[in-house]
């Protein structure tokens, strides 16, 4: 084993270590009786039940990673990745065919592997916990259209790299940049009017109290909208929902059935207001423009490594190619990958305590956030004392008790 194999061995594993050590932790830490601020919103009850939902997801989530790890390197070691690189080079079909079918390979088997664990956690897991709505039926055209649009964007996205890095030499990484940038700008646009309707029925919200109350608001807050619409989250989970699409004039409120039904019309109004407050603080744009230098420097870190020899020779690939250096730098970039994952994390936490500022000041009261957010977090078992660490790492939103502490904060101001 060369410094490359090495580093990404020790990687992998230390990553599977760190989920294990924040996991025991992050169970450890949930408090044996409901913390003063969630009652009556979590009865004894829920909150047991919101706590054996935690540790039941906890040690399926280990046993997902440590399987998919112990996959992945049994593959390594037994010399899957060079047997795969001869099979698709043997068809003779040129670099970018090859490239696709070596990339594809290995994405159809992840994602087989995947599917039982994705199988499990619909229909025991959730359904146990009486989450799961979704018919056998629509799991499966979820997971066939899924795939169709992985193999036509995705393969579209990837034919494009393995283009450019063919063709345009020291500056490939700057065009591959340029088209993944052109593929999620334009992805901002699409998914809304065509891809997510795929997936899920949008229907105009009836006139009443509610849409008045909205449109009041946005009008309020010159947040202009081309429509507010209900999609139909039921039919896969009793989870419940909101955000919003589109730009400039054509922005659209989107709530979840399953949010309707739980939330009064002021707590709907001070959740739209959060999303709103996302939107008006530029925290898409801010995200989207992080999420574009980040590619950037993929692309370009990627192009120092893919004439590296010794990289090929940790994965027993004799002969360079650009598919299977992309493959090979990603598990390179673990370590790294997670420091910026965190970095990340932090910035996004950041951003909901300004959107609930936001909402709080643009309607008035942080009350009807406070019970929403009580409620949402009933609804869906949510963990009130989650580990620090645990938050640290992974959480792309605060505790709800310390978004709830920071809203009472400013309601006493």
């Amino acid at each position: 084993m060369n410094i490359y194999a090495w580093i990404v061995l020790v990687a992998l594993l230390g990553e599977l270590a760190l989920s294990v050590v924040t996991s025991l932790l992050n169970i450890r830490a949930m408090s044996p009786t409901v913390p003063d601020e969630f009652r009556p919103a979590y009865d004894e009850k829920t909150y047991a039940r919101s706590q054996a939902y935690t540790r039941t997801r906890t040690r399926f989530g280990l046993v997902h990673e440590a399987v998919s790890l112990t996959a992945l390197l049994l593959f390594w070691q037994l010399g899957g990745f060079g047997w795969l690189d001869r099979l698709c080079r043997g068809a003779g079909l040129g670099p970018i065919p090859t490239g696709l079918l070596f990339i594809g390979a290995l994405v159809v088997a992840s994602t087989a592997l995947g599917l039982p664990f994705r199988i499990y956690s619909t229909f025991v897991i959730e359904e146990r916990f009486g989450f799961n709505r979704t018919t056998g039926r629509t799991f499966v055209l979820d997971r066939v259209k899924g795939l169709a649009l992985g193999a036509v964007l995705g393969g579209a996205l990837l034919a494009a790299v393995l283009f450019f890095f063919d063709w345009a030499g020291p500056l490939a990484w700057l065009w591959c940049w340029g088209a993944v940038t052109v593929f999620m700008l334009t992805a901002q646009f699409v998914a809304p009017t065509w891809i997510m309707p795929l997936f899920n029925t949008f229907s105009p919200l009836d006139g009443g109290e509610l849409k008045d109350a909205l449109l009041d608001y946005a009008r309020s807050t010159q947040f202009p909208l081309d429509g507010i619409t209900v999609i139909d989250g039921s039919r896969r989970s009793a989870k419940a929902n909101a955000f919003f699409t589109g730009f400039g004039s054509h922005k659209r409120i989107a709530l979840f059935d399953t949010l309707i039904e739980q939330q009064t019309t002021p707590e709907l109004v001070a959740i739209v207001a959060h999303e709103v407050g996302h939107y008006k603080r530029r925290h898409i744009l801010k995200g989207l423009t992080l999420s574009l230098a980040h590619t950037g420097a993929l692309f370009w870190l990627l192009s120092l490594f893919l004439d590296r020899p010794g990289l090929f020779d940790a994965f027993a690939v004799p002969e360079p190619s650009v598919h299977a250096g992309l493959v090979f730098f990603g598990l390179l970039f673990t370590p790294i990958e997670l420091v910026l994952s965190v970095l990340v994390n932090s910035f996004s936490r950041r951003y909901e305590f300004e959107a609930d500022a936001f909402a709080a000041d643009t309607t008035g009261s942080a009350e009807p956030l406070v019970t929403a957010l009580k409620k949402l977090s009933a609804d869906s078992l949510s963990n009130l004392t989650p580990h620090p660490l645990q938050v640290f790492l992974h959480h792309s939103h605060p505790p709800v008790l310390h978004r709830i502490t920071a809203l009472r904060t400013l309601n006493q101001g």
